[in-house]
């Protein structure tokens, strides 16, 4: 019987949870565990009434359980979970286990208790979280739903025009006596449209961080001296340009484009806020190993609010058509693609600073060369152009076909690849889309030039990501004409990776 007294003994401290026996509603033993988690000496619980661990409330619930104790056959009567209180009068919740087991001593009450403070912590936790992972796709849901009404909005107004104006040029051309000036401006009213969606499309895809980028280190002091005039015209005579270049200036390494398209739209946000005139200060500095671009316009400002959603796609302050709300949130996505950073700064009538931050490049910026005009025209070179669509498969073939090259055309890999099979001459360039059905751009290019090795490859889309390494760049030896593109665009870069 002693060994058994001590087996019982050190089995009850060895429990993780609290144990307490009760004669009734009277504590007849506890463990140590039991002490620790209601604060109590554990020779002091002994003797004490049940009632000085519970609170009011639950007082009741445990009168109600003595009956069924004192009813039921020995065995578990089952869990509940209820508030109990420490000796300093803190409560806590606890689930609780109860047997029944009869002994010579008479009928006994066991029950195990074990603190839910931390897993009602960590479910509260997990709600926590659910609801803001809710949040955040309801969020998303909204932005999206914005960024699909901004985009509609803006391709319907283009679509809208260029329609009207082509069936314009349709009927004219097909009128008894053609007024050819009048086609020729209907005609440029279509190509002004088109250029506004080829932006659009630019922008998107900056703001998405999936335009195709050609970094090179760039002084961006020069950049802001060769677009100067150009932002000048954008301001207007209302508004008074400043440039401030900082000195020993180190090189970016950033797309030429992309700089330059910073600079405008965030000239053409400061501009809109200063209908009235006022001063636009462009300045840069070197901090540390970074680059410092600095934009700051004496406009009206922003409220808080407005500043809050100032990135936001398609938000704009502006009426209705007058601005796609494009403008800061392509600055941010072409800023972050090249690992630079973007803040503003802006109080009501105070006017608003935009600061972007770049790293700084570890090759100085070449010097600036004047270019020769390019050859463009072919010499007989055979071109095999793979593109689903049909329009334009035409009139790639069409342009290269009037400049003097011979043109092959399939409507998809597959295609593409047989013809080659069957052609017997050689094949001097594959210009190829890279989003096909059946077969991507670049399978058929390995494929054809595993074939055919000396045969180049000049790849063309609207959407180049599964061309594009990390940052959203070219691998090397890749080249790419992005769509939309013109005659002039299309015979350059033949040209160029012909001759290259």
């Amino acid at each position: 019987m002693e060994w058994s007294a001590e087996l019982s003994s050190g089995l009850l401290q060895a429990a993780p949870d609290a144990i307490l026996v009760f004669d009734g509603l009277r504590i007849a033993l506890v463990n140590d565990r039991a002490g620790q988690l209601y604060g109590w000496p554990t020779t002091e619980l002994v003797g004490q009434s049940l009632e000085v661990l519970l609170t009011e409330e639950s007082r009741a619930l445990v009168r109600r359980r003595q009956q069924v104790i004192d009813t039921s056959p020995p065995g578990s009567i089952g869990t509940v979970t209820t508030t109990a209180r420490r000796r300093d009068g803190t409560e806590f919740p606890v689930e609780s286990s109860t047997t029944i087991v009869e002994t010579p001593q008479g009928r006994l009450a066991v029950a195990v208790v074990r603190d839910l403070t931390e897993r009602i912590r960590v479910d509260q936790e997990k709600a926590r979280l659910r609801a803001e992972a809710h949040a955040h796709r309801s969020q998303r849901l909204e932005s999206l739903g914005q960024l699909a009404g901004g985009i509609a909005h803006d391709f319907n107004n283009m679509l809208g025009v260029i329609l009207n104006y082509a069936n314009f040029v349709i009927e004219e051309a097909e009128s008894p006596q053609p007024d050819l000036k009048a086609i020729a401006a209907d005609a440029q009213q279509v190509v002004r449209a088109g250029t506004r969606g080829t932006d659009l499309t630019h922008q998107l895809l900056a703001f998405a961080r999936r335009e195709v980028v050609r970094p090179q280190p760039l002084d961006l002091n020069t950049v802001l001296t060769e677009v100067e005039d150009l932002l000048r015209r954008t301001l207007g005579e209302h508004v008074t340009l400043i440039v401030r270049p900082g000195p020993d200036l180190p090189s970016i390494t950033f797309d030429p484009g992309q700089i330059e398209q910073i600079l405008v739209n965030l000239a053409v946000n400061a501009r809109d806020a200063m209908p009235s005139g006022g001063n636009l200060v462009i300045d840069t500095h070197r901090l540390g190993d970074r680059v410092r671009l600095r934009v700051c316009d004496s406009g009206r400002g922003m409220t808080p609010d407005v500043l809050d959603r100032a990135f936001d796609p398609f938000f704009t302050t502006k009426p209705k058509g007058e601005a796609s709300g494009l403008g800061l949130a392509t600055v941010y996505g072409v800023v972050a693609q090249a690992g630079g950073e973007v803040s503003l700064t802006s109080e009501p009538g105070l006017g608003t600073t935009v600061t972007v931050l770049l790293p700084a490049g570890e090759e100085n910026a070449p010097a600036a060369e004047t270019a020769e005009p390019a050859v463009t025209r072919g010499n007989g070179e055979t071109v095999l152009v793979a593109d689903d669509e049909d329009g334009l498969r035409d009139v790639a073939g069409r342009i290269l076909t009037a400049a003097g090259y011979r043109v092959l055309t399939a409507d998809c890999g597959r295609q593409a690849l047989d013809l080659a099979a069957e052609h017997t001459g050689e094949i001097d360039l594959l210009l190829s889309d890279v989003v096909m059905p059946g077969m991507l751009g670049k399978e058929l290019a390995e494929r054809l030039t595993d074939a055919r090795p000396s045969t180049r490859v000049l790849y063309m889309s609207g959407y180049a990501q599964p061309v594009l390494a990390s940052q959203g760049t070219l691998d090397p030896g890749v080249e790419l004409l992005e769509k939309p593109f013109t005659s002039n665009d299309l015979l350059a870069a033949v040209r160029k990776r012909l001759d290259g």
